[in-house]
């Protein structure tokens, strides 16, 4: 039986790291567009589309920084600002969880100023660990709370974390552990306090994260 003759030309015996040489160097042009699209249309389009990034970059939004972790649309109120921010701070770090960092919270006083990073019709949002946004009807202790209460959940959970955890537990945790005084709250979110608080006395606190992996 005659053994076939090796294929030994040069096109066929052409080295792996030539040929995908030759992919990238044809695939240029779809990796320039590639990177275009990565790093400016798609930033460009959640800034505006996506309001709540502009926590981001706050001052490109029209607010005042009067540092890291603190802006606002108006600048004379940055004193009543200043004492929600200190007052979650160590609301949150005496009663859940030290609060690792120094988050930013950006304060509405007007709705122009909350319409422009989309708060729309709620009163408040936090955009993982990047930063919270206060509208002009949340500058009340309870509600900083919550929203630190959130940022706190990203630190020890991981954005990952939060999002696979149920809405009981992340949402009805802010509620329960804020000492919101609403009584009772619209559903669902009353339920969700409930359930969180039955939980909660159910398990050693110094195990909190450590159970709510289990969720």
């Amino acid at each position: 039986m005659t053994t076939p003759a090796r294929l030994t030309t040069p096109e066929l015996r052409m080295p792996r790291r030539l040929a995908i040489w030759d992919v990238m160097r044809l695939g240029n042009p779809f990796l320039k567009r590639l990177a275009l699209l990565v790093f400016v249309i798609v930033p460009a389009l959640a800034w505006a589309l996506v309001r709540p990034v502009r926590v981001l970059a706050p001052e490109l939004a029209g607010v005042v920084c009067v540092d890291a972790s603190l802006c606002m649309d108006d600048p004379s109120q940055a004193q009543r600002a200043r004492a929600l921010y200190d007052e979650a701070i160590i609301f949150v770090g005496r009663n859940i969880a030290a609060v690792e960092g120094r988050p930013r919270i950006v304060f509405c006083a007007t709705p122009a100023c909350a319409q422009s990073f989309g708060l729309g019709a709620r009163s408040a949002v936090t955009l993982a660990t990047f930063g919270t946004v206060v509208g002009p009807r949340a500058w009340q202790p309870h509600y900083v709370r919550h929203e630190l209460i959130h940022y706190v959940q990203a630190r020890r959970l991981g954005v990952a974390g939060v999002l696979l955890r149920p809405s009981w537990f992340v949402e009805g945790m802010a509620y329960g552990l804020s000492a919101d005084p609403r009584k009772p709250l619209a559903e669902p979110f009353e339920s969700y306090r409930a359930r969180f608080l039955h939980w909660y006395g159910s398990i050693d606190k110094s195990r909190l994260w450590q159970e709510a992996q289990t969720l």
